[in-house]
């Protein structure tokens, strides 16, 4: 595994002491965590997926629009803020690793370290009814 920027490695850290669901992706969109209250939503532990890219997730949650359309990747948040740099919100709906579909609130935000360094984005997102 590549080394991880400290801020990056902290992100993770003050996460997992979170009681609400946060998504973690670094500045090429790849996830590299998701915390145990993200679990219960996206149907799997972390320890079993682990990171992976941009595209796999995409295609693994399969984000949808309340009609059953994919939602276009530069339409969901985390790719809004990887490629504006300003902070993103959105409902849409997600098929879980579980197989059961979640109606979602997402708001995510830029990863800014040290020296102004882009380091990806942070999710923190909520199932909400339809």
């Amino acid at each position: 595994m590549a080394q991880k920027e400290i801020e990056i490695i902290l992100t993770r850290q003050l996460a997992s002491y979170l009681a609400m669901p946060i998504f973690i992706v670094d500045p090429q969109g790849s996830l590299v965590f998701y915390n145990e209250p993200a679990e219960a939503i996206l149907g799997k532990r972390f320890e079993e997926t682990g990171e992976m890219s941009q595209d796999e997730w995409v295609r693994l949650f399969a984000p949808s629009d309340g009609k059953g359309n994919a939602v276009a990747l530069d339409r969901l948040p985390l790719a809004q803020v990887l490629a504006n740099s300003r902070p993103a919100n959105s409902n849409f709906w997600i098929r879980g690793m579980d197989s059961i579909a979640r109606h979602i609130e997402l708001f995510a935000f830029p990863l800014v370290g040290q020296t102004n360094r882009n380091l990806g984005a942070v999710a923190i997102f909520w199932e909400t009814p339809a």
